[in-house]
């Protein structure tokens, strides 16, 4: 048995199943596209709210470093997957390279927790886009009715309709086209960076020297707790991290790092690039390199405005500017945090569907899913599945308790990708590699290793739901997935058969 829950599908056969009419999406996105929906999908609401946070609890000033240390060990993963997404450009992201290098069990695994992923983050971040809405339309003197803002403050039934419509909107512009969708994230993409530079720029005349000292505040120890709510590490093990001091700087990252998480999904649109080779490393790491220096950037004016002990914690950017006598950009801030979930919500979804789609295309999930619909060239069918399960999961759920599970999964995702750029390297040597990830196999080893380290940090409970999750994975896998891909079945394209 066990030949057959790690057999590999050629990098040749993934490519030329992107071939085959009914099963092949449209390629309309240059590097422009790629760029814009890596910065579209990392800030959102959290480089508002996150940098403030934390400097106040974890680093202080320092937090600017914080954030060049998550964007150091997120450059690993990117580089890893910039070579992916370049040699194998077909959709599906982690879950085609590990089918391609460690077997269908684990691409069936990284696949299943993809899809799980996704679909928390696009509902979690629809929740989140509400409540931002519903706060607007107070200050402008409209209230929603209670029964139709979200599970949160209703008596009885309670289901939130906005955050079920943004979700439901999405999916039909998913459906028409991924250049559509290009266009709307550009445009979305623009307000959103415009806030951001205009609270950069602002907050500089607003910073003092003397709130800068002392840039890394004394050390202050943690006592170790214990439950399920205690990180894994503490439970194993019985460390604690330290909050300020060198030490709080590198706690601080394993917190910021969650603010960065998204720009993976980019790879996820490998097979509807026009130039994956030249365009993917480009758009991976050019995304990635502008939200560090946009996140480094909010912390320095953050910290410097105000004193980062007397920082608020749940809106700390917005609270400093009142603080300096400025409330205007308050508003700016939570109008900016709107516009820019309206874009996380969509690439989320995007990214799920292409998982799904490339699940199905190889016979893991009924093929009825993997048909692209004969106008628009997308996967129709398991966009508007999800996109109508999410919005009924948004609507009635509160989800905040479960977004530790998107991080999760990230970080498993890039521990995946970077074993399977060591392992393709060595079984398939003569593949073509337009970006090549550099210091093989240190660079990968040293990301799985970062990568472990963040997920260790993370509650135990959200380990167990994660635990339980795969097991509904593998029930699934046996029962359907192991006899009906196509693999099993010795389906291949013709064009592969060479």
């Amino acid at each position: 048995m066990s030949s057959t829950l790690f057999r590999t599908k050629p990098v040749e056969q993934s490519i030329a199943d992107t071939e085959e009419p009914e099963h092949a999406l449209r390629k309309s996105l240059s590097a422009l596209d790629l760029t814009v929906f890596g910065v579209g999908v990392v800030i959102g609401t959290g480089i508002f709210v996150l940098t403030g946070t934390v400097a106040k609890n974890n680093a202080g000033p320092a937090t600017a470093l914080a954030f060049v240390v998550a964007g150091v060990v997120c450059a690993l993963a990117a580089l890893c997957y910039a070579e992916f997404a370049s040699t194998v450009p077909v959709a599906g992201s982690a879950y085609t390279f590990s089918y391609a290098s460690l077997g269908e069990l684990p691409a069936w695994i990284i696949g299943w927790d993809l899809v799980l992923e996704f679909a928390l983050g696009t509902a979690v971040v629809a929740v989140g886009w509400s409540g931002y809405i519903r706060s607007l339309l107070d200050n402008a003197g409209w209230h929603m009715p209670a029964a139709l803002g979200g599970r949160d403050g209703a008596d009885g039934f309670g289901f939130d309709i906005l955050a079920a419509a943004l979700v439901l909107v999405i999916t039909g512009i998913l459906v028409v086209g991924m250049k559509l969708s290009a266009r709307v994230t550009s445009v979305v993409v623009a307000v959103k960076v415009a806030v951001v530079l205009v609270v950069i720029i602002a907050g500089a005349f607003f910073v003092k020297a003397g709130n800068y000292d002392p840039f890394i505040p004394k050390s202050q120890p943690v006592e170790a707790g214990g439950g399920l709510h205690s990180p894994l590490i503490q439970l194993l093990v019985g460390w604690a991290p330290a909050n300020f001091g060198v030490m709080g700087v590198f706690t601080a990252a394993s917190i910021v790092f969650f603010a960065f998480i998204g720009f993976d999904i980019v790879a996820t649109a490998a097979e509807e690039t026009r130039n994956p080779q030249r365009d993917m490393p480009r758009g991976i790491l050019a995304s990635l390199f502008i939200c560090t220096v946009l996140y480094v950037a909010v912390s320095i004016v953050v910290t410097g405005m105000q004193k980062y002990s007397e920082l608020s914690v749940d809106a700390p950017l917005a609270d400093a500017f009142k603080a300096t006598g400025h409330p205007f950009f308050s508003g700016v801030i939570s109008f900016g945090a709107a516009v820019g979930l309206t874009t996380v919500c969509m690439i989320l979804l995007l990214g799920q569907t292409r998982v799904f789609f490339a699940m199905s295309r190889d016979g893991l999930l009924p093929r009825f899913f993997s048909r692209v619909h004969p106008r628009f060239k997308t996967p129709h069918r398991p966009t508007v599945l999800l996109g109508v399960v999410i919005a009924v999961v948004a609507g009635f759920t509160s989800l905040s308790e479960l977004a530790e599970l998107v991080n999760i999964g990230t970080l498993f995702a890039f521990v995946v990708v970077a074993i399977s750029v060591i392992i393709l390297r060595r079984s398939r040597p003569d593949l073509p590699r337009a970006f090549r990830t550099p210091w093989v196999p240190v660079l990968p080893v040293v990301s799985v290793c970062a990568s472990l380290w963040l997920m260790l940090n993370l509650p135990a409970e959200t380990w167990v739901r994660f635990g339980i999750w795969m097991a509904i994975g593998f029930v699934v896998y046996f029962l359907y997935g192991r006899t009906h891909s196509r693999l099993a079945r010795g389906e291949e394209t013709p064009s592969t058969s060479s």
